[in-house]
């Protein structure tokens, strides 16, 4: 297994007959959840990955389980809680940069996700293990369940890649801080935005917020910078590297994620950082061209068809 990642998905409403909900009277039905955003992002482009999670013993959850076995990633960790349900959420589109997303997910299966639902074998044998600063958000247990995960893969010489996803409505900003402060401390890479940045150490210069993650443990900081693109910071280099423009952004949910998987697909793959980082903007700007979380995130050929027009070096090999 390359990646290993764990956390919530959920079924996810868009409004069709109106962009806001309460006008809507039909509504799409898809799934959205960041770990399996990344998941999906990395099997499209040709690599293994594994989503440990849980979902409710309902048709939501046995076709979120379906769904995603289809897009080639191992849902063999993902077990059915029989009194918790599936997590559902609704999701505002009505531009490119106005977005609003409604959480019902309280006490969901996924929330309930302990550190005896873990196998250590299945972790053990993955080269990377991708968390979230959602999932400690979720529950007391959740967050016990990733401790224990980091454990686990530290144990086992697994790097963990930490993108902290900072999601206000789910915690107090003390708490969140907190924790999301504590997980970076233990990340061998992180994966954070500016704002998260600023969130977490108060600072938003780029330059001062690599150095900063630097000396709070990480050892390969990547901090995304919008459509300017993203820094990457180690010990002995740090550089910007510019973004992909496009025209318009139809629907920016999951460009994080989609950023994410780039990344971690040209870690993978052995590319220098630098090209790693250029993947993940270029995957993240695919992201953005389709609405849905993870339906614009593209395969090799879309990436190099993209770069090619760009007029960028190819890195897609």
């Amino acid at each position: 297994m390359d990646v290993v990642t764990i956390g919530e998905t959920m079924v996810l409403f868009t409004p069709e007959s109106s962009p806001l909900m309460r006008y809507a009277h039909s509504y799409s039905r898809k799934f959205g959840g960041a770990e399996t955003n990344v998941a999906i992002g990395l099997t499209r482009l040709g690599h293994q990955s594994g989503w440990i999670s849980k979902v409710g013993n309902d048709e939501f959850g046995k076709a979120m389980v379906s769904f995603i076995r289809g897009e080639g990633v191992d849902v063999s960790q993902v077990t059915t809680d029989e009194t918790a349900p599936t997590g559902l959420y609704f999701k505002e589109v009505k531009s490119g940069d106005n977005v609003r997303v409604q959480y019902y997910r309280k006490g969901s299966a996924a929330s309930t996700l302990q550190p005896t639902d873990l196998n250590e074998e299945y972790i053990a044998h993955a080269k990377y293990l991708h968390i979230t600063g959602i999932t400690p958000a979720l529950s007391d247990s959740c967050y016990e369940t990733i401790l224990e995960a980091i454990n686990i893969a530290k144990g086992n010489g697994v790097k963990v890649i930490f993108d902290p996803n900072l999601r206000r409505k789910l915690w107090s900003e003390e708490k969140a801080r907190r924790v999301l402060l504590e997980i970076a401390a233990l990340a061998d890479i992180i994966l954070p935005g500016v704002d998260e940045g600023n969130f977490m150490f108060g600072e938003s210069d780029p330059e001062k917020l690599g150095q900063l993650f630097l000396d709070h443990g990480a050892s390969l900081v990547i901090l995304k910078v919008g459509a300017k693109g993203a820094y990457y910071f180690t010990t002995e280099n740090s550089q910007l590297v510019p973004g992909y423009p496009v025209e318009s952004v139809i629907d920016p949910v999951g460009a994080g994620d989609g950023f994410a998987a780039g990344v971690i697909s040209g870690l993978l793959d052995g590319l220098e950082i630098e090209e790693a980082v250029a993947r993940g903007n270029a995957v993240g700007a695919l992201a953005t061209q389709i609405q849905g979380d993870f339906e614009g995130l593209p395969n090799r050929e879309e990436i190099e068809q993209f770069t090619s027009e760009s007029g960028s070096e190819d890195i897609s090999r």
